[in-house]
């Protein structure tokens, strides 16, 4: 374990836990077996399953983020983790394999962090290909709420251009 990445995994969390460990190990695991490294751009994307504390530790040491495009949220309430490589094409989903017995918290924290990569997790190739590229909308004002909003999250109602936030969605249950 890279005792100076666990720390910096702690400062951006906030705090030491099991979650933020599972994160750190998965993060290790694609490391090892994909040969990432730190991701200035979006040479490097990770789609996570659930938005528990593990997705910090992918955040700090994999920089995949919302913000640059690379770090995707696809909510499946699953503790999986799917890494990509653009430069090579490597694919990897990391899925946390349920521990077998009763811990508490600190001896669950431990046991994550020391335990071999192939006892925390199963590996298998995703599902789905390699996300695209982040992209640039243009921004259209809500013709009820006035906000900003940018086109591809748009909806029209009545004639009118408007965000989500102001769609009345129709559905009959189906």
């Amino acid at each position: 374990m890279n005792r100076l990445d666990w720390i910096k995994a702690v400062e951006f969390h906030g705090h030491e836990c099991p979650g933020l460990a599972i994160g750190f190990r998965a993060v290790e695991a694609a490391r090892e077996r994909m040969g990432i490294t730190f991701s200035a751009d979006e040479e490097v994307v990770c789609v996570v399953e659930n938005d528990a504390c593990g997705v910090d530790a992918v955040q700090v040491l994999t920089g995949c983020s919302l913000g640059k495009g690379n770090l995707l949220y696809r909510d499946r309430g699953k503790m999986a983790f799917s890494f990509f490589n653009r430069r090579n094409g490597d694919a990897l989903r990391v899925i946390a394999k349920p521990v077998s017995r009763e811990m508490g918290r600190e001896e669950r924290q431990e046991f994550i962090l020391n335990a071999p990569i192939d006892v925390l997790f199963d590996f298998k190739r995703p599902a789905y290909s390699l996300p695209e590229m982040a992209r640039i909308f243009n921004s259209v004002v809500c013709e009820s709420c006035g906000e900003n909003t940018a086109e591809h999250k748009m909806r029209l109602q009545d004639g009118r251009k408007v965000c989500l936030d102001c769609f009345k969605d129709y559905s009959r249950g189906w």
